[in-house]
């Protein structure tokens, strides 16, 4: 029997979506942790989830999700009129407020933030709009990285009266985290991944009243059993530190761990349960690279990811720059030069330029280079599936 690592192919989101579920439900899992690139689908998976639940629950939701979306309920009306009264709206048709004003979360937003920023807000219930201020300076213009930030915040203190039993949101069986992060720093990475892992550990011991009939003999006088009750969650997270800190701090309970991959941008998704995770990134994105180097389909954001493979190797290893791992090879020199010059543009890889003839070559000629001196065991994720898994999927 082969001990290779098992891969899931799914045809489309919906059957990821039902795996996923299955997992936290038949599959008797608190969690769900999911490392992925960025472009793979993670935001759109976060909605197939919720939609998920919608369907089995005749239009009901029972997903209470942070994503892409959530950053867009608010919106910046930045006074362009007299320039000094800068406010943050809400979008109040969403079902994420629906207790915000009625549980008075500003205490719980402000604890959190405290953590992570050194700005201060106030919530206007009357025109549903935040304002920001430094000391003596109100109505400031915070960054995206603080707006983002903040809006976090208000999620987490809204999942602790989601775990409290609240009623606004006692449709929530499930929280869907994806990204939480988008430009912290590493210490705060931590802190954020530690707060969240915290929080979840709380809501799989969540309890409540257990429902009885109103008529039931004897039950009027008794006070309320509470029965378990937990919330599942799926994480999803292109950020290979604050992955690993939630995995660290959730090793002890139990959690799938899943590489999820969209080989060629295309419409199959594939998992791959493993227990190295998120340090397996390493290695599939080197398989990724190679791949890439074989089909000739070479565009100018991999000269980005293979600089950040050789930085990451040279790290483990105790050296200071990537210039290690290609030390003493014949073409060092010219090997420095194109990673220094090729890999510092702002290549998008949602609209990616393809390499020139001569680049790819000498892209091809560096990771073989770096591939020959460490022996990397690439893994068969890349790798086309058998027919009969084609038919499965199908």
């Amino acid at each position: 029997m082969s001990d290779k690592p098992k891969i899931h192919r799914f045809a489309d989101l919906r059957r990821l979506v039902t795996r996923l579920r299955d997992d936290l439900n038949g599959g008797g899992q608190e969690f769900v942790l999911l490392y992925a690139y960025n472009g793979t689908g993670k935001t759109r998976l976060s909605m197939a989830f919720k939609d998920g639940g919608k369907s089995k629950n005749k239009g009901q939701p029972d997903t209470l999700y942070f994503n892409a979306f959530t950053e867009d309920l608010f919106s910046w009306d930045n006074d362009l009129e007299k320039d000094s009264e800068r406010r943050l709206h809400i979008n109040t048709d969403s079902q994420f407020f629906k207790g915000l004003k009625e549980l008075a979360l500003e205490e719980r937003i402000g604890h959190y933030l405290a953590r992570y920023a050194d700005f201060l807000f106030d919530i206007d219930y009357d025109a549903w709009t935040v304002s920001f201020r430094k000391g003596e300076t109100r109505h400031i213009k915070v960054s995206r990285g603080e707006e983002n930030i903040f809006i976090w915040c208000v999620f987490m203190a809204i999942c602790e009266r989601v775990i409290d039993g609240a009623e606004a949101y006692r449709w929530v069986k499930y929280l869907y985290i994806d990204d939480p992060i988008t430009s912290l720093d590493d210490n705060n990475a931590i802190a954020v991944a530690s707060d969240l892992a915290k929080l979840l550990r709380k809501a799989k011991r969540r309890t409540r009243p257990e429902t009885v009939a109103a008529d039931a003999p004897g039950e009027a006088d008794n006070p309320p059993r509470m029965v378990p009750a937990p919330i599942r969650a799926v994480v999803s997270s292109h950020h290979a530190l604050f992955f690993n800190v939630v995995c660290n701090e959730l090793k002890k309970d139990a959690h799938k761990k899943y590489f999820l991959h969209r080989p060629e941008r295309g419409d199959t998704y594939m998992l791959r349960a493993t227990d190295d995770t998120p340090f397996f990134h390493h290695v599939s994105m080197l398989a990724e690279l190679k791949k890439a180097a074989q089909s000739g389909q070479l565009f100018t954001f991999h000269f980005n990811m293979l600089r950040s493979i050789l930085e990451k190797t040279a790290t483990f290893f105790g050296n200071d720059d990537f210039s290690a791992c290609i030390h003493g090879l014949d073409d060092e020199d010219l090997f420095a030069r194109a990673l220094n010059l090729l890999s510092h543009g702002k290549y998008d890889i949602y609209q990616p330029a393809e390499m020139v003839d001569d680049n790819k070559q000498l892209f091809r000629q560096i990771l073989d280079a770096f591939l020959g001196r460490y022996q990397f065991v690439l893994p068969d994720i890349f790798a086309p599936p058998p027919k009969h898994a084609k038919a499965a999927a199908a």
